[in-house]
């Protein structure tokens, strides 16, 4: 048996694919579905099935596809009731395949109602578990995101059905589909993968006694839930079309009087371009691991976009990470601003920010996440999350007459908010390759 697991930095995701001998299961696949194959394909693996572990929150789904395109059987939890054929997957129904490969699902509702997780045998015996949002490294699938009313009920379930798969065997591999970076996690995961043993001996949350603790514990702090988010559960159950194309037409700073209404010039360029030359209006989001997830979160969501882009910079991977999250409506790049009016802002090092701070006229905006806000904070700062700009507008204790100096943990989410900023009518001035706590160290000692 052999177990390939493809991350997704961005979504703090994971997808896998399961070998034994010349046939493979597919899990969880998201929608950019030709990694998956080329990876079967390398190996002269014959897909035998494509398993979904639950409705997903925080990506579209790639598993109706991969069904289509290989002539899998494509195995949904029998309560998802999605509008596409598949077989239904029912508690403790073994699925079998050959060569004495089998699937037993195992229905471990909490972080969806109808989240079931996968129990793969070889000859009857144990050797792996795919848990999608239930058990995961370190921590446990979120059970808030269908809603606060139902979180509580969801909570209590995901507590049972994180302690039925902790009584498999220790030995048997867990493979869980969020980990790291994701918001469908709970707490903080680590690792990306684990053993049921590894989780008895130290995941936090199988030690605690009873479900009413393990629900409090798991929504005394939840984590923002990107806006993106209300539109994944619907389209899993609809269907997903397949990839739009990679390639979309260049275009000129003539053309774009000509777009659509409600168009949005999205920069995927290094912020340090961005600082030095914004066309008026344009959202900067430099182009990284992250890209697609915050273009979901801060835009209206499938608005047409226009990108612009760099000298060489990879558009096809800023297309891939929108359409993981369904948004099909990138309508060309604009690869050269030529004489296009421009606005630009201020970057700044730590030591000429920390400056500018004790200035007379200075106003900070620190735009992190309110957990990173109540472990640090800067007295006098202004704090709004960066996705709450959009959602509430810019803070009204700021006056656009004076520089906003604006900062986060690294930079990067400063950058973003500067040009949200720029559209309103401020001056920022973004803290580079540093954040707040930087900063409130950097003020301690001087």
């Amino acid at each position: 048996m052999k177990i390939t697991s493809f991350r997704t930095p961005g979504l703090g995701d994971q997808s896998h694919l399961l070998v034994h001998e010349g046939r493979g299961i597919l899990v969880d696949p998201q929608r950019d579905i030709d990694r998956f194959l080329a990876a079967a394909a390398e190996q002269d693996v014959e897909l035998r099935f494509v398993l979904e572990t639950h409705l997903h929150n925080d990506y579209v789904s790639g598993a109706e596809q991969a069904a289509l395109r290989t002539g899998a059987e494509l195995v949904l939890p029998a309560a998802a009731a999605p509008a596409y054929p598949h077989t239904p997957a029912f508690h403790l129904e073994d699925i079998h395949g050959e060569a004495g490969l089998s699937i037993r699902p195992v229905h471990t509702p909490g972080h969806t109602p109808e989240h079931t997780s996968y129990l793969v045998l070889i000859d009857g015996e144990p050797v792996a578990v795919f848990s999608g949002g239930s058990l995961l490294v370190s921590s446990a699938g979120r059970p808030d995101l269908l809603g606060r009313e139902r979180a509580r009920t969801l909570a209590k379930l995901q507590y049972g059905s994180l302690h039925r798969l902790a009584e498999l065997p220790g030995e048997v591999r867990l493979l869980p589909t969020h980990g790291e970076g994701s918001f469908c996690t709970a707490t903080g995961a680590g690792r990306h993968t684990s053993t049921i043993a590894a989780e008895i001996a130290g995941n936090p949350l199988l030690a605690i006694g009873d479900a009413e603790t393990f629900a409090d514990e798991l929504l005394a702090a939840p984590l923002p839930i990107p806006a993106f988010y209300r539109y994944m559960g619907p389209a899993n159950i609809l269907g997903v079309p397949p990839m739009p194309p990679l390639t979309v037409p260049e275009l000129t700073v003539a053309d774009l009087p000509g777009l659509p209404e409600g168009t949005r010039l999205v920069d995927i360029r290094p912020r340090a371009d961005q600082a030095a030359g914004l066309i008026p209006g344009s959202l900067g989001i430099e182009l990284r691991a992250d890209f697609g997830s915050w273009a979901g979160w801060l835009l209206p969501y499938r608005t047409p976009v226009v990108l612009v882009a760099g000298p060489g910079q990879d558009t096809a991977e800023a297309i891939v990470q929108l359409a993981q999250i369904g948004v099909d409506s990138v309508l060309g790049v604009l690869a050269d601003t030529g004489d296009a009016a421009v606005q630009t802002f201020e970057l700044l090092d730590p030591v000429a920010f920390a400056a500018r701070l004790t200035g007379p006229d200075a106003q900070l905006l620190d735009v992190r996440a309110p957990a990173e806000h109540a472990a640090v904070a800067l007295p006098g700062a202004i704090h709004r999350y960066l996705p709450d700009l959009v959602t509430q507008g810019i803070p009204a204790e700021l006056d656009p007459t004076r520089p906003v100096l604006v900062a986060c943990g690294t930079g990067r989410r400063a950058s973003i908010a500067a040009t949200l900023l720029l559209a309103a009518g401020y001056r920022p001035v973004v803290l580079d390759g540093a954040g707040v706590p930087d900063l409130a160290e950097r003020l301690a000692t001087t």
